[in-house]
């Protein structure tokens, strides 16, 4: 699943909570976001940021849905991710025994992954964490390889956890 196929199951609460905490953390980041989907829907970025902050945040939200916004989506993502919950992703690589630098970004990424290590780390991720959260952060590890993990990629099809619109991943 790509991040605009993420942004087109969460919902819009869910995006504005994403994109709130990446302009709390950096504004910069925010308002560059901003005017680049307002630039790849031939918008003029100011016509944009000149909104209200909770149009600002509807319209991003139906914009990053968009195939063409994929990129700049995965990107606030990873951001949002990276920022605002890396203890997240540093128990999951540790748990499925994957080197990374302390805070959740990953150098060196493993051909395979060990299904039982695999399995246990999402077991505790959902255990300890917000569902919606783990459910977007396992998608998104699953693009940081070129076609994914089999293994991973079998876990998002069978377990419903990993389903975006249950009431099981939802915030």
């Amino acid at each position: 699943m790509q991040a605009y196929q993420i942004f087109q199951k969460i919902p819009p609460e869910l995006t504005v909570e994403i994109l709130t905490a990446i302009r709390e953390k950096d504004r910069a980041i925010y308002k560059t976001s901003i005017g680049s989907l307002a630039s790849q829907k031939r918008l003029r970025p100011i016509f944009i940021q000149k909104k209200p902050l909770d149009q600002q945040m509807q319209w991003a939200h139906k914009t990053l849905q968009l195939k063409l916004c994929d990129e700049l989506g995965e990107q606030l993502l990873q951001v949002w991710l990276l920022g605002c919950h890396s203890g997240v992703l540093v128990e999951f690589l540790d748990e499925v025994g994957i080197a990374h630098d302390g805070e959740g970004s990953v150098d060196d990424l493993p051909e395979e992954l060990d299904a039982a290590k695999l399995r246990a780390g999402v077991d505790k991720l959902f255990a300890g964490h917000d569902p919606s959260l783990v459910t977007i952060y396992l998608h998104m590890f699953q693009l940081q390889r070129p076609g994914g993990w089999k293994e991973l990629g079998e876990l998002i099809e069978t377990d419903e956890r990993l389903s975006f619109g249950n009431s099981k991943s939802e915030s």
